[in-house]
């Protein structure tokens, strides 16, 4: 008996669930992108990293129309970073002054912007790919991806970072990256609903790459090597400023007495570090304090890196700008240091106001640009030069930039993060970003010093695990050893192009699968 187009779609797929209302989905959809934070530190319940994708997945199955597959998607993005990202609120609202309505109201609206990019994946999932495993994961990472760098870029909440430290999946990062964790993980979850539905054989190759990660995980390989010199003695200096008081005039001097205090007992060591703009002055006012602490540093043969708001003063034209251009940097003094890091990645809106030129239409905000900016630093900075070593560098939250950091890994021995996470206080934001640095050490190959002022102040190896680690929220100094380590894993290599051609390749085929697979319309003529 010869089957039609028609009935052969029916055997294919012979459970079609029904759809439920449409207030219900998207409540549900919301709740399942909110608990996704459950899964990422300090909560750690990285199953529900599987599950929170899979109700997404299971949602967009039952045939319906493109705007409402928009709605569900929308939804479960708003649910995602309302909740993973309100953290937020702390900068806001407490260190920002905003009252508690309208902080709110921005948390929303921010929570509805990212909420874009799961609206318009599960927009082309209905729409234009086959509804099945492979696509729905490709498409996700192609969204984690765009967050890099679409309007600047916000890479937070990606699925990957819930297995940071579950090496039988996260031992792919430094294959691929933190996305081809994503990949698999997202895969699992959709293969696992297709199972009801009699089309278990999505798991194959979701099984079969668990097999890969598994195995890296089992044999271990050695992407890096130790470069054969001794260990470095590092000191990093938490000094526990309190945000309210750490940009004031009146408070500076007392925030350098702080930091020199917490010093005192560390030269000798090889490396001493300070976390992001511990110095809370440009250098040029600081050049007397600057001064002694690099006298100390070369009389105990002590390298100093610390991070240093600075005014390039030579770069300045009066004829074209009104300031010299000024930037978040790491320098490197002392004994045997050399270099000077400027900070690519800028927070929008609280390192430099984006649009600048458009904003002069409004009164309020005429001209601000030219006090509030920070410039950006250019790609391709050498690394700094620390006890004949090459010392890559990421000031705050560019470590959450795969490609970016990277990028400063390449030619470099081992890596630093120095970060104010004061803008935080007590909620998951810092421990979120801990969790980033963890999974861009894993990908590198890299050892990592993160000072930061307020915490997580920390040492992590090659492998991603933290060896030492600071209390938060205490003035106090970490110390511990470093490893340098040399050799490129293939993500230093090759980056995320691999992963996403192979993304391209799996939504065009999906794209022509669907097409191919749709029933021949039949003319009345051959009726």
């Amino acid at each position: 008996m010869r089957l039609s187009t028609v009935d052969l779609q029916k055997r294919l797929n012979p459970v079609k669930p029904k759809g439920l209302p449409m207030m219900l989905t998207i409540l549900i959809a919301w709740l399942a992108g909110a608990m996704f934070i459950l899964a990422l530190a300090p909560y750690g319940i990285w199953p529900l990293a599987l599950v929170s994708p899979a109700i997404l997945y299971a949602l967009l199955l039952p045939e319906m129309s493109g705007k409402r597959a928009f709605f569900i998607g929308q939804s479960y993005g708003t649910g995602l970073w309302c909740v993973g990202a309100f953290w937020l609120y702390t900068s806001i609202h407490v260190y920002g002054d905003t009252p508690v309505w309208l902080a709110l109201i921005m948390i929303a609206l921010m929570g509805l912007g990212m909420g874009l990019f799961h609206g318009f994946l599960a927009l082309i999932f209905n729409r234009m790919v086959g509804k099945q495993p492979l696509s729905f994961a490709a498409l996700w990472i192609l969204q984690e991806w765009m967050k890099t760098w679409l309007f600047t870029g916000f890479p937070w909440l990606f699925v990957g970072y819930a297995f940071t430290e579950q090496y039988w999946l996260s031992s792919l990062a430094p294959v691929a990256g933190v996305f081809a964790v994503s990949f698999v993980a997202v895969l699992v979850a959709a293969s696992v609903v297709e199972l009801p539905r009699r089309r278990g054989g999505y798991l194959i190759p979701s099984l079969g790459l668990l097999v890969i990660s598994s195995a890296l995980w089992l044999v271990n390989p050695q992407w890096t090597k130790p470069k054969g010199t001794p260990d470095l003695s590092v000191s990093l200096i938490q000094g526990n400023i309190p945000q309210d008081l750490k940009w004031l005039t009146e408070y500076q001097i007392e925030t350098l007495k702080i930091y020199a205090t917490l010093t005192s007992t560390e030269w000798g060591r090889d490396i001493i570090l300070w976390p992001e703009s511990s110095i809370p002055m440009f250098q040029t006012e600081a050049v007397g304090f600057i001064s002694e602490m690099v006298k100390m540093a070369k009389e105990t043969d002590t390298t100093w890196v610390t991070g240093i708001p600075y005014k390039d003063e030579a770069a300045f034209d009066a004829s074209t700008n009104k300031y010299p251009p000024f930037y978040n940097s790491v320098v490197a003094l002392g004994a045997q240091a050399d270099g000077l890091y400027k900070k690519q990645r800028l927070v929008p809106f609280g390192e430099y106001i984006p649009f600048e030129g458009l904003l002069d239409i409004l009164p309020n905000l005429a001209g601000s640009q030219d006090i509030m900016s920070y410039s950006r630093g250019d790609e391709g900075q050498s690394p700094l030069r620390v006890r004949g070593h090459n010392l890559g560098a990421a000031v705050c939250y560019e470590v959450a930039y795969p490609d970016t950091t990277r990028k400063n890994a390449i030619d470099t021995d081992f890596l630093l993060t120095i970060s104010n996470d004061a803008w935080f206080g007590t909620s998951a934001g810092p421990l979120q970003h801990l969790q980033m640095v963890q999974m861009r050490a894993l990908e590198n190959g890299r050892w990592f010093m993160r000072a930061t002022n307020t915490g997580v102040t920390a040492i992590i190896d090659h492998k991603g695990r933290i060896v030492e680690r600071a209390p938060q929220f205490e003035r106090t100094v970490l110390r511990g050893d470093v490893q340098a380590r040399v050799g490129n894993t293939p993500f230093m290599r090759f980056g995320n192009y691999p992963m996403l051609f192979i993304m391209a390749l799996l939504l065009i085929l999906s794209y022509f699968g669907k097409r191919a697979a749709k029933p021949a319309r039949v003319s009345p003529q051959t009726k």
